[in-house]
């Protein structure tokens, strides 16, 4: 079903909406999913309009347990009863992404059934482990929860991830990043099938910021080290050892032994950043958190990371985090000026 069908089942039908109902999904997301789109089912009805959405939890089986049996979740259809559905929302799911995803492997071919049928398919948090199983992530943009970035792209390296993203949107595939930003999915999803207005009325209900875009505030840089390749681990550890000094890709390579263009390209493969992304990440998560702590100006901030210009600071300090240091420490600490 395209959009213009979807607008005109405005009219004339509702949107098939199903909730997964995974193993172990995070009783949060299924909750607001849910509750989200039927408000909105309200809130079109009180416009004088009729209902939008059919939303229905769907699984496996007649019950599904969360949280070591504390609670239970009880599709109200079970997938074998579906012929077709237009939106399928993944939710997002707890434990070991590994293993959560392989306790709900049988949901993947059906996913990628109904996305090749015409379905549209969002992924909550790190709901798109289970998404990108299915197959129909390949060649296409995503985000997840930041923190299991490197272990997405380990595992799916043929998914373009994109973490810094809030949430992402590429041929009726959606995703959104950590934890509460599937809130700005399931907002901009509502304005999809519906209009702006609507989705206003929705963000002031829910008191959710609409046009929240970025992640990159909140993310923690952790390089990645579950890689084979000792040397550059062994490399990685000496950079985040001596972030403060001006350290280069040839004092490095010669340091290691290692040809540069060998250096380079081994650590690109095992980190998935080049060694001057890998730096600057580490020298701006060490600036975050001594902006954090409210101790040193920002200039003594910039000079304690090994940066000594004030414009080159400010700019890679902007792009890694999306915001300037001057922002960054005044959202977090607002007890120290320049």
């Amino acid at each position: 079903m395209g959009v213009c069908d979807r607008l005109f089942s405005y009219f004339c039908c509702m949107v098939h909406i199903s909730i997964l109902a995974l193993k172990n999904a995070v009783l949060a997301s299924v909750a607001d999913s849910r509750y989200l789109f039927t408000m909105v089912n309200e809130f079109l009805q009180q416009a004088g309009k009729p209902p939008l959405f059919k939303v229905q939890l769907a699984g496996l089986t007649e019950e599904v347990k969360l949280n070591n049996g504390m609670f239970s979740l009880h599709p109200e259809i079970l997938l074998k009863d579906i012929d077709r559905t237009d939106l399928i929302i993944i939710p997002a799911m707890t434990g070991d992404m590994v293993s959560s995803t392989y306790k709900n492997i049988d949901y993947a071919p059906w996913i990628a059934q109904q996305y090749k049928n015409g379905a549209e398919v969002a992924s909550l948090c790190v709901g798109a482990f289970l998404m990108a199983f299915s197959g129909i992530l390949k060649d296409k943009q995503c985000t997840t929860h930041w923190l299991y970035a490197n272990e997405f792209r380990h595992f799916y390296p043929s998914a373009i991830l994109v973490e810094e993203k809030v949430m992402t949107a590429q041929q009726g595939v959606y995703s959104s990043g950590g934890n509460n930003a599937y809130w700005n999915l399931l907002l901009y999803l509502v304005e999809k099938y519906t209009n702006r207005q609507i989705a206003i009325h929705t963000a002031k209900y829910f008191v959710i910021d609409l046009d929240r875009h970025q992640q990159t505030p909140f993310v923690i840089f952790s390089g990645l080290k579950d890689h084979e390749d000792e040397v550059i681990k062994e490399a990685q550890e000496f950079i985040e050892a001596h972030y403060e000094d001006k350290l280069t890709v040839d004092q490095l390579a010669e340091q290691f032994n290692i040809t540069r263009r060998t250096f380079e390209r081994r650590f690109k493969k095992a980190t998935y950043l080049t060694v001057a992304e890998y730096i600057q990440r580490v020298k701006i998560e060490a600036a975050k958190k001594q902006l954090e702590a409210g101790r040193r100006s920002i200039t003594e901030v910039m000079v304690a990371v090994g940066y000594s210009d004030t414009q080159t600071f400010r700019d890679v300090f902007k792009k890694i985090t999306g915001m300037t240091p001057v922002d960054y420490r005044d959202k977090y600490n607002s007890g120290v000026s320049m």
